[in-house]
């Protein structure tokens, strides 16, 4: 698609740098222009730059540790690069915005969100109370968001995660921007969500005009929304292109090699059972959360409802489904962190799903969990080999044996040997994630449950870790339950799929059948809300024809 005007955002020779005394160069050589009306996606691995690039244009540098070196940010024909900061906060909201990635750290969790929302046409415009509000709430609709006089005074955590994103854009587009920037605004959503809100961008992008500056590391958010492409590595642009070049005739090895790491939607090829010894079942699990209502009854709400699985030594189960279908529930009931209310679960024949405390301990050695953000079950203030060891140790295991076996695992997930004397801020996300996968092999588990373990890295770090755990399985013969929202992943890791609706099983079977013949209008849904279906990444080359204008479909 082409765009005519000038450009609403134009970078050119973008130079940032930390502000230590031996300054490391974090952003150089970064060009690009935005026309009104085009979507322009940024690229790249996580370091790559892209949100500092973004961070840049909204004078939101951190300034203790970032800082403009040089370069030219003009902004409908205005240098904004060295402006103040009372020019900067007059610009944001009225002739740029921006959706970052997790709502929940840009909104204030002690104010309802439609107040929230009101305090950007407070600030500026002359709109009084009465017409602010309605204001408002003609944004709330525009946004789709459901029952407005309730979520107007709703606080963010009795939204949704899509919801929350709707709030967050619903704010950033009061004041009509000419360009909104959005930061990896989907990555955490799944997909039927995330497909929503890239229609919605798109359709606010149609009617208003909106320069859109879209960074992801998702190809296939890519395939469905931009006009544009930049592809960024190290700080700087390596290839800058139309979309369909981009995907069909990439240049630099760099792009290429992304595009190959995109998981393929197709299921891999069947693995031979080698061992029928279940390891783990579910038998008719139900999660009920009853919440206490002063001089009314008590609201209860089902989480999950009979669901039934089995677990092979050696195999991967998939449990898949949008957010809030109860996927994580059962993943926390089958490690015992949440009582189940009804059902049982059974490790090696052994119902745990009643054990107290004391009594389950042995069990715990055998299913070990590796959750979506390492930087939750990693302890900050110790090196990291102090946190692998930690379990091994609680269970009688001597100090020395446990340093040893750590060490091992080090190497085995492909860190380096000094990985273990450092903190876990001196590593990448995709580093976090395995060393959270070698502390859960410290325990020599039977089991692994993963939660959403590679939701939020880029693809080639996500390639990097399905491959690990496909290899650490190979090895050692542990049983994976694989909790995702990503079709891709699924495809990928797993030899049986569990598709989960409102806390029910809708369909189930070998992962050959479910991702290619489903069977249940809902799984097909799924797949038809999975961005970037109708592309072969790793070949460059679509599956069917694509719209000529590469938007999202409404």
């Amino acid at each position: 698609m082409t765009r005519s005007g000038d450009p609403v955002l134009s970078i050119r020779n973008l130079d940032v740098r930390t502000t230590a005394d031996v300054p490391k160069t974090i952003l150089r050589g970064v060009d690009l222009d935005i026309a009104p009306g085009e979507t322009l996606c940024v690229v790249g691995e996580s370091g790559s730059g892209k949100s500092v690039t973004s961070l840049a244009v909204m004078g939101l540098l951190p300034p203790r540790s970032l800082a403009l070196h040089g370069g030219s940010i003009r902004l409908l024909g205005e240098e904004i690069a060295h402006a103040g900061a009372a020019r900067l906060r007059s610009l944001r909201a009225t002739r740029m915005a921006m959706i970052f990635q997790e709502p929940m750290t840009a909104l204030n969790p002690v104010i309802a969100v439609g107040p929230q929302i009101e305090e950007v046409l407070k600030a500026h415009s002359d709109l009084g109370a009465a017409a602010r509000r309605a204001r408002v709430r003609e944004m709330m609709e525009k946004v789709h968001l459901p029952d407005v006089d309730r979520v107007y005074g709703a606080f963010p955590h009795q939204l949704s995660g899509g919801q929350r994103q709707r709030i967050m854009i619903a704010m950033a587009l009061i004041m009509q921007p000419q360009l909104l920037i959005a930061d990896e605004p989907t990555t955490a959503l799944d997909v039927t969500t995330q497909r929503q809100i890239l229609s919605l961008i798109d359709e606010l992008r149609r009617e208003q005009g909106t320069a859109v500056l879209f960074i992801t590391h998702d190809m296939g958010v890519v395939a469905d929304i931009a006009d544009r492409v930049v592809v960024m590595r190290a700080g700087a642009p390596v290839e800058t292109g139309p979309v369909m070049q981009i995907l069909e005739q990439p240049q630099a090895d760099y792009t290429r090699e992304l595009l190959r790491a995109v998981p393929a939607l197709a299921p891999r090829p069947a693995r031979p059972e080698r061992d029928p010894q279940v390891v783990l079942e579910a038998i008719d699990l139900t999660k009920r959360y009853a919440e206490k209502r002063m001089f009314r009854p008590a609201r209860v709400t089902v989480a999950a409802e009979e669901v039934s699985f089995r677990l092979k030594r050696g195999r991967t189960l998939g449990i898949v489904g949008e957010s809030g279908s109860g996927k994580s529930t059962v993943a926390r009931c089958v490690m015992r962190l949440v009582d189940p209310t009804s059902g049982s679960v059974r490790v090696n024949g052994h119902d745990i799903s009643e054990l107290g405390r004391s009594a389950l301990r042995p069990h715990r050695r055998r299913i070990q969990m590796v959750f979506q953000d390492p930087n939750r079950s990693l302890n900050p203030r110790i090196p990291v080999i102090d946190s692998i060891i930690e379990g091994p140790l609680n269970f009688g295991v001597p100090k020395a044996d446990a340093v040893t076996r750590a060490y091992e695992l080090l190497e085995l997930v492909g860190l380096p040997s000094d990985a273990g004397k450092r903190h876990p801020h001196e590593f990448s996300g995709g580093q976090r994630q395995r060393i959270a996968i070698a502390r859960a092999l410290a325990m020599d588990p039977e089991i692994i449950v993963a939660d959403e373990a590679v939701s939020a890295l880029d693809v080639s770090v996500q390639a990097q870790v399905l491959k690990l755990l496909s290899d650490i399985q190979e090895r050692l013969g542990v049983a994976i339950l694989f909790i995702t929202h990503d079709l891709r992943v699924a495809a990928q890791i797993c030899d049986d799929i569990v598709v989960m609706r409102k806390g029910c099983i809708v369909e189930e079977g070998a992962a050959g059948s479910v991702l290619s013949q489903p069977t249940q209008a809902y799984t097909r849904a799924l797949f038809e809300a999975a961005p970037g279906r109708h592309w072969d990444f790793p070949n460059f080359r679509p599956l069917t024809a694509m719209p000529a204008s590469g938007a999202a479909s409404a």
